[in-house]
This record gives C-alpha cells, structure tokens and sequence, in this order.
C-alpha cells in the first residue's frame, strides 16, 4: 500500500477509535447509573415498613403493596443492570479491536517508512560516485 492510503486508513482507525472509546463511556456510565437506581431501590423498600398505631393495619396493607412494588421494580433493574454490563463489555471489546486495528496500520505505516529509508540508502550506495574537488596547491 501506498502511504496516502495507509495514512488515510490511519484517520478513519483513529476516528473509529474515538468513537468506540465514547461507546465505552457511555456504556460504563450507564452501568454506573443502572447500579445507582438499584441501590436507590433496595433503599427504599427497607425504609417502607410498618407503622404503629391506630392505622397500623391499613398502614400495613399500604407498605406491603409498596414494598411489593419496589421489589418488582428491583428485579427490573437488575436485569437493566444485567444488559448494562454486558453492553459495557461488548463496547470494551470493540475498544480493544479498534485499538488493536490502529496499533496495525501503525506498524504498516512504521515498515512501509523503513522499506523507504533502506530504499534511499540503497540508492545512495548504488549511486555513481561524485568527483571529489582536489585542491591543487596554488
């Protein structure tokens, strides 16, 4: 390959690079976000307990149902956190895969500037040789 198109190449990996690294960042803080909602929850459902007093029996009835409720929405989360943490690690793999595509056309743009210095000394061996000036003593 020419160095144009290796150069080239070289952009569109180091765009998509970029791109995968956000991807990943995303996906982290939306594993981040899932976890919080979790933790929220769970902190909920302890504090909603029964009460005492007149209306204790009602109240009773009333905590259950919320407390029911919160453990529904618990097992929701942490199946949300679930699919955030595998989507977190499909996005760090793709983040390794764009690097390690990067990392090659790095290295072809590394031995294609090789091949050409050795291509430029071989050129400069090969060359006829110059006349040297002589410098007759005046």
């Amino acid at each position: 390959m020419d160095n144009k198109k290796l150069q080239r190449l070289h952009r569109v990996r180091t765009l998509q690079l970029g791109m995968a690294q956000a991807a990943e960042s995303r996906a982290q803080e939306q594993v981040a976000s899932e976890n919080a909602l979790s933790q929220r929850i769970a902190q909920l459902a302890s504090a909603v307990a029964p009460g005492q007093g007149a209306g204790a029996a009602v109240s009773f009835a009333a905590m259950a149902h919320y407390r029911e409720k919160l453990h529904r929405n618990a097992e929701v989360v942490e199946n949300r956190v679930r699919t955030a943490a595998r989507e977190a690690d499909r996005a760090a793999e793709a983040t390794r895969s764009a690097k390690r595509d990067q990392t090659a056309v790095e290295k072809l743009i590394a031995r294609g500037e090789a091949e050409a210095a050795l291509r430029a000394i071989r050129a400069l061996q090969d060359a006829p040789p110059t006349r040297k000036v002589r410098h007759d003593p005046c």
